[in-house]
């Protein structure tokens, strides 16, 4: 990354694409100088494919920055939400046989990972994490080289991207001249943002909640080690509340925004006349609408959490579970709803954070690039390099 050029950051989810432009000051702290979003839906979907659209959507908004900013952009960092990016966890090993473990170990050790992910997955590696280094069954807290043992391990988990979509990705943004610094999980980046803002905390699940998406998120030792998302949000709340009491989802929505829902005993408030217009008005409690969305709320964490078969064996008893929601999301309504039933869980620690923004996000990945991160391996995709090669360049410098 060049120092004195501004470079640009985009991230691309499911419902908008967002475009932001830092520069380092004389401080050499990174200044945000642009940001701008546009809407997402059915314009770019995870494989890129339509290159016609794209190129035309995203040259003209390059250009409009470039034209506003009175500067030419070289570089993009590209942040992907995690719906198509499979995580691997994988263990290698070496028999030492009392011998010392070398630099050269941990060349066999992953450069054999990297043989056969390349085999059996055939895809591009955007993230490498250390997860955990064992000697002779005693964790180690960092690469234990100088040691002596009989057998090493060391887990990893490897982010991958398939080959044809990061190719696509690559000509998109090649034709808008621009060339890929990195490709960056989102989920990594928003783990973070939870890391810097909580002290000690490196082993910890979190949960971004959306109107229509759910992001599951699992960090071990300050690896992204798990992801998942749930295509389903609060508004299956709203839909369900909607069809029990036969009112408008955007009647609904007016409700549940009401900042004074939760003002009087809301087991024998009546919701107000004033949602009734254009039809007779019904006398319905508002605690019917609670009731309605607790047993949503307790169906979807077990399907994300307490009967996921995916995590069930990383849950632990005062695990951290970080909940953050979009903005969207009709935060009070819902809160109120949550805490509730997080009380009976108290076997695990819910924290409601505050959602990172895009700004945020985009600081991180600048700073990432820059200083890369801590129990990353790789932070870098280049096809001039190879994966050891950079990889050693981290151990090792």
């Amino acid at each position: 990354m060049e120092n004195d050029s501004p470079i640009l950051f985009v991230e691309i989810n499911k419902s908008e694409i967002i475009f932001i432009v830092s520069q380092k000051d004389d401080s050499e702290n990174y200044q945000i100088s642009f940001k701008d979003r546009i809407a997402n839906e059915n314009i770019i979907d995870l494989t890129y494919t339509d290159y016609n659209l794209i190129h035309v959507l995203l040259k003209k908004k390059i250009y409009f920055i470039e034209q506003k900013l009175n500067s030419t952009l070289k570089e993009v960092i590209i942040s992907l939400q995690d719906i198509d990016l499979p995580i691997l966890n994988v263990t290698g090993f070496k028999n030492l046989n009392g011998a010392q473990l070398t630099r050269e170990n941990i060349t066999f050790i992953i450069n054999s990972l990297k043989t056969q992910i390349n085999e059996l997955e055939k895809k591009i590696v955007l993230h490498i994490f250390n997860t955990k280094y064992m000697l002779d069954s005693k964790k180690t807290e960092n690469l234990p080289l100088g040691l002596f043992g009989n057998f090493y391990s060391q887990e990893h988990s490897f982010i991958l991207m398939k080959n044809n979509d990061y190719k696509n990705l690559k000509n998109v943004f090649e034709k808008c001249n621009l060339k890929i610094n990195r490709v960056i999980s989102k989920s990594f980046l928003s783990g973070i943002d939870s890391i810097g803002k909580n002290e000690n905390c490196e082993t910890f699940f979190k949960i971004e909640i959306n109107k229509r998406f759910i992001q599951l998120i699992y960090f071990e030792n300050s690896s992204l080690k798990f992801t998942q998302g749930f295509d389903f949000g609060t508004e299956i709340i709203i839909n369900d509340i909607s069809k029990i009491i036969a009112l408008k989802k955007e009647t609904i929505d007016e409700i549940t925004s009401d900042k004074n829902f939760f003002s009087e005993d809301v087991n024998d408030a009546l919701i107000s006349e004033k949602y009734f217009e254009n039809q007779n008005f019904r006398k319905i409690k508002k605690k019917l609408l609670l009731e309605i969305s607790y047993a949503r709320i307790e169906e979807i964490f077990e399907i994300i959490l307490f009967k996921n078969t995916n995590v069930l064996s990383l849950i632990k008893k005062d695990i951290n579970v970080f909940l953050s929601f979009d903005e969207a999301v009709k935060i009070d309504f819902f809160k109120k709803i949550l805490m509730e039933y997080f009380l009976k869980k108290n076997e695990l620690n819910f924290i409601i954070e505050k959602k990172p923004s895009a700004e945020d996000l985009a600081l991180k990945a600048f700073q990432l690039v820059q200083f890369g991160w801590q129990k990353e391996s790789l932070p870098i995709v280049n096809e001039k390099k190879t994966i050891i090669s950079r990889i050693f360049g981290l151990f090792f410098k």
